[in-house]
């Protein structure tokens, strides 16, 4: 938010004083500050991308938030949690973690300023895993503990679709900051959708906001086609009681670059999917910042 804050602040001075340039000097205090401390790791939010049920672009909001927020100066994790179908190595472009260091704790990979710990690394391409809840559940713990993440201002979790073995073993190896919900405007989405926010509720996570993907087709004449619905994630958040973090355009160009491991900011994405991506980045991060400090102070 520093950097909202900071232009918010000279705006208001320009226009209060009328003074032809305006010098800001921030500095901060901070105060019982909650982290997430997994010996060797640190982690000061644990954001949870989670969502009612495949398909809906939970991958590739959970890469574009970890990518801007890297892009905006923050230490950022990505943990690619959904061990039955990993896809972010694929989307990042990225197959292998680096070369282990003798005595050491293996790294994550790392790109773009983030680092990132997926399944997809440690599997052969196409192997599925037949594996069960006590299996999982001792897989997520040794990613959060057995790697090298440092100290990280958040680790981005992009969880598997529904309410199951996966969610219950993070949130039982490590309180999660906040949840983000991912939706399509279709109501079968949606519907999965609110079951997915009923289970972060029962295990004590706060929701910060839905994330309506997929939301309408921009066409060349300007006017906006809504092939799967209108406002669907945006009904959601309002009977949810929740912020309605971003509602995310149909771009071809950002299916294609999962595909091919593009960067989800390069220009081949239109301008439009670009700022909303970022919009829904910084509105989630302001919401977390929001219900951490509410945690802090009571």
């Amino acid at each position: 938010m520093k950097r909202k804050i900071e232009n918010d602040c000279r705006t208001a001075v320009l226009s209060m004083t009328g003074a032809k340039e305006v010098e800001i000097n921030m500095t901060a205090r901070v105060r019982g500050q909650q982290k997430v401390d997994l010996g060797d790791n640190c982690f000061k939010h644990v954001i949870a991308v989670s969502s009612g049920k495949g398909g809906v672009g939970k991958s590739t909001v959970s890469v574009a938030l970890a990518s801007a927020l890297a892009a905006d100066g923050a230490k950022v994790g990505l943990l690619d949690a959904d061990i039955y179908g990993p896809n972010v190595p694929r989307m990042l472009g990225i197959d292998e973690l680096p070369p282990m260091q003798e005595g050491q704790k293996p790294d994550p990979a790392e790109i773009n300023g983030m680092k990132v710990l997926s399944i997809g690394f440690l599997v052969s391409e196409g192997q599925p895993l037949i594996w069960r809840g006590p299996m999982l559940h001792n897989a997520i713990q040794q990613f959060l503990t057995d790697f090298n993440w440092g100290e990280l201002d958040y680790l981005i979790i992009d969880m598997p679709p529904g309410t199951g073995d996966v969610q219950l073993s993070v949130a039982q190896t490590l309180p999660i900051g906040g949840a983000v919900i991912v939706t399509t405007p279709q109501q079968v989405a949606v519907d999965d959708a609110s079951r997915a926010i009923s289970m972060f509720h029962k295990l004590d996570v706060p929701v910060l906001g839905i994330v309506e993907n997929m939301a309408f087709l921009p066409m060349p004449d300007g006017e906006k086609l809504f092939l799967f619905g209108e406002a669907g994630g945006e009904n959601l958040a309002r009977r949810a009681g929740v912020l309605l973090l971003g509602r995310i355009p149909i771009d071809p160009g950002l299916g294609k670059g999962g595909d091919i491991g593009s960067p989800i900011f390069s220009e081949d994405k239109a301008e439009a999917t670009r700022d909303a991506l970022r919009d829904m980045a910084r509105k989630t991060a302001a919401a977390m910042s929001t219900v951490a400090h509410a945690a802090r102070t009571g």
